[in-house]
This record gives C-alpha cells, structure tokens and sequence, in this order.
C-alpha cells in the first residue's frame, strides 16, 4: 500500500516549452559539451492524455518568407565573459532546431540596442521589375508629376448672376407660347400682352412695333435668320410678317382655327404650330396662305424646329410626341413617343449633323433634366447646350455634349424660365419668365478666344424696363 509521501506530487523537473515533435531532438549530452547537469534539462517527451492539448508559443508557417533579417533578428548578442562561451553549443543547436540547420551564423556585432530596427528590403534578383522597383523608389513622387500627367484643365467659370435685368409688364406665364426671340442682328423682340416690343443690345433703345388692338395678343414671336422680318403668331390663328425696319407689316396670313403658339424660319419657308394640332407651311413669295400642312399630332403644337441645312423639321405637341418631318412627305419620317409630358424644349445641334436634343414638360423624365424642360438651345462656339426649367427651382442649367456633365447653374427667377434667346455672337442668353423679367446672363465664350467671357462694362448692371 503506497504512503501518503509516495502519494504527494514531484516537483516538475525544468523543461523547455518547444512543440512535442522537436522534443525529442533535442537531446543533448551535458557532459560532451561541458555544461553541467543543473542548467540543462531536457525531458523526452510523455504522452499526452486524449483529453489535453499543449500548445507551443506560437506557429509560424513559414520563416523563409517572413523577412526576419530585416528586422535584425538573425544577430545574437554576445555577452562577455564564460557565459557567453558556455552558452555557445546550446544556442547553435536551438538555432538549427527553430531556424533549421542550413540557417547561417551570425556575423559578430556590437549589442544591439534596437531590437526591431528597420532595415532596407533589397528586392530579390530573381524578380524582372527589381531594377525598375528599386529606380522608382529613388524618385521624388512631387519631383515632375505635372510633367509626367496631363494638367487637369480647369472648369469654365461661368457668372452665376444675370448682368442685366429688363422689366417685363405683361409677359405670360404659359408654357406653350414663345414670346421671346433674338435677331442676327442683336434686336430682341418680345410680345407683352396685345404688344411687340424691339429692345436693340447695342444701344438700349426700345421700339414698339406693333399693338394687335384689344380682340387681340400675341402668342408667339421668331426672327427670320437674316433678322430683317419677324414673323408674329396671334390668338385669333393668324401669322403676319413685319418690316422691322420700317415697323410696317408686309404680309399677314390665315389657316389656323385658334392660337399660332410656335413658329420656325428655314432659309425660304415660315412653318407654323396651333392648338388645332396642325402645322402649317408658309411661303412668302407664295399669294396663298400656306402651301402645305402636317396633320400628325393629337393636341396642341408647342414646339417647332428646323434643321440647320433645311431639311428636317422636328415638332414637339402636348400630345407627348417629338416628330421629324421633311419636305417631300406628308407624313412625319421619324416619331418618338417616349417623352410624359408635352415637349416643347426642341434644339438641332450645330456642331454634328442630324443630332436633335428635346425635353419635356413637368412629368418627363427622358434626357437627363429630372424636372420641367421648358426650352433647349445650343452653342454655335463651343459644343454645349443650355436649358431652362420650371418648378420647382425655376433654373437655367449648361451641360457638357456628349457627357452631358452639368458646367453651371443659374438661379434668380421665381417662376418658370419659359422664354430662351441667343445672342448672335453666341456669348449671351436672355431668358424670360412670369415674374415678368428678362435677365440676360455672360454663360458662354467667344468662338476665336475660347476664353471666358468678361463683362466689359458695355452694359452697367441695371434694372430697367421693355416699354
């Protein structure tokens, strides 16, 4: 029977905490070293219970890749004295057991204080892009990067505020008529109730053209491209041709039932949209009142535009059609019908042949404008477009063609922007709204400078009135 002494536990003999699988190897002979039994005890290992797991200090899958020279820890530190040569054996077989025995010796060094110094990472020269890594590295990263990269061209600066403003008493809010339009010859006419008026750009002098009498007002106003004649639609259906020159009318003709809300010069032809759904064609030199008519919308006509080389029409209607006609058809070319609102905003770029931009009205969602489009225009110097717009912000926006990034938006009226003219050099937009304004706005460069336009003090800021 075993007594309570041989029943108390042995203290432990010292071991090292090494993985089971580099116990056993690391048997050594003390007295072949000369290291005394009392510093060095290295059991063979035990078996382990099924139930208990030891675990070594730590795992590292693989030394080869872990870089540890970079941080000097391959260097031993040599102390002075006996110790340092007694210890010597012992650290040479720890080293081949944890590092492996192809590990190299350590070079002799002077303690080393830093223990995780960092250290240069040589690239191996196995790699193809070492040199090319190495030289790069050498480089100063703010040393020739503006001549190394292309400079980002900065945006265009563009004045967010009108740099003039014209009282306008009577100007509608109705989002099918055009009652403002620009000459060739830098003559705005604007239709103010029953009234023409003509404001000149170059001297600020206004004219009243003509007065429709009380049964009467105008509905919409357009230039001929040589700015001589403008072209008046009225309420009662018919479209008369003015002398501006002479404020004489020349001609007036007959065909619509109702109002004569959109009209468009070609070099030789006036066509002209109603609310009775038709447009009509009219020539001048012609005695009759129109010489050909398109019937394809279902309502009212608001839109009409003609191609730069004459050769198309496109027509936009509260029906939410956009239809392209040509001259040798009485049925429209092209249709599209996937506009939700009544487009009147139509545009023909100058700068690529065949290319239409259009907008709809509050619930159309079809070009990029996710509100009202209530006019689009394009830019004969540089390939932008601009576009106003109605509730809830009331703005004029510019974009970018073909990314059609926005480059600026313009605020300042307080009711839809329903009106949009041009300049004729191509510099200056006015637009006109029911706040019964019109703000002329520098958003555009000059065509020979490509420079962004200054206010040269031609026209001071100030509010004045259209009559």
């Amino acid at each position: 029977m075993a007594t309570a002494a041989d029943a108390s536990p042995k203290p432990a003999a010292p071991r090292l905490n090494v993985p089971p699988s580099m116990a056993g190897g690391l048997r050594l002979d003390a007295a072949a070293v000369g290291i005394s039994p009392s510093r060095l005890h290295l059991d063979a290992p035990k078996t382990l219970s099924p139930s208990k797991t030891t675990y070594s200090d730590r795992f590292i899958p693989c030394r080869s890749s872990s870089r540890l020279h970079n941080f000097a820890l391959l260097q031993d530190h040599h102390r002075a004295g006996d110790s340092a040569a007694d210890d010597a054996p012992y650290s040479r077989l720890l080293r081949a057991e944890i590092f492996g025995p192809d590990s190299p010796s350590p070079a002799p060094s002077s303690p080393n204080t830093n223990l995780f110094r960092f250290k240069t990472d040589h690239p191996s020269p196995k790699s193809p892009f070492a040199a090319a890594v190495a030289a790069a590295g050498q480089h100063d990263c703010t040393a020739g990067s503006g001549e190394s990269s292309t400079p980002r061209k900065p945006p265009r600066k563009v004045p967010k505020t009108p740099h003039k403003v014209l009282d306008a008493p009577s100007l509608q809010d109705d989002f099918y008529l055009n009652l403002v339009d620009w000459s060739s010859q830098n003559t705005l006419a604007v239709g103010l109730g029953n009234c023409v008026y003509l404001w000149s750009a170059s001297n600020c002098k206004v004219t009243k053209l003509c007065d429709l009498g009380p049964r009467d007002s105008v509905c919409a106003v357009h230039w001929t491209r040589e700015g001589s004649y403008l072209a008046i639609g009225t309420s009662l259906g018919d479209v008369q041709i003015w002398d501006s020159s002479r404020c004489k009318r020349i001609r007036n003709m007959g065909g619509h039932q109702t109002r004569t809300g959109v009209l468009a010069w070609s070099s030789r032809i006036l066509s002209s949209g109603s609310r009775d759904k038709n447009i009509l064609q009219h020539d001048i030199r012609d005695p009759s009142d129109y010489i050909s008519k398109f019937s394809g919308h279902r309502s009212e006509v608001c839109g009409l535009k003609w191609s730069h080389d004459d050769r198309e029409l496109a027509s936009g209607g509260n029906d939410n059609q956009l239809l392209v006609w040509n001259q040798r058809s009485q049925q429209p070319v092209l249709r599209l019908t996937e506009h939700t609102a009544a487009v009147k905003a139509i545009s023909w770029s100058p700068h690529q042949q065949g290319l239409l931009a259009s907008g709809g009205g509050t619930a159309d969602r079809c070009i990029r404008f996710w509100n009202t489009v209530c006019n689009l225009a394009w830019c004969k110097n540089v390939n932008e477009l601009v576009s106003t717009h109605g509730y809830s912000q009331n703005q004029i926006m510019v974009w970018k063609y073909p990314s059609m990034s926005k480059v600026a938006t313009l605020t300042g009226h307080t009711l839809r922007v329903l009106y949009l003219a041009m300049s004729p050099d191509g510099q200056t937009i006015v637009t006109g709204a029911g706040d019964e304004t019109l703000r002329f706005w520098n958003i555009f460069p000059s065509m020979k400078t490509q420079a962004p336009v200054r206010d040269i003090g031609l026209w001071s800021f100030s509010r004045s009135h259209i009559r």
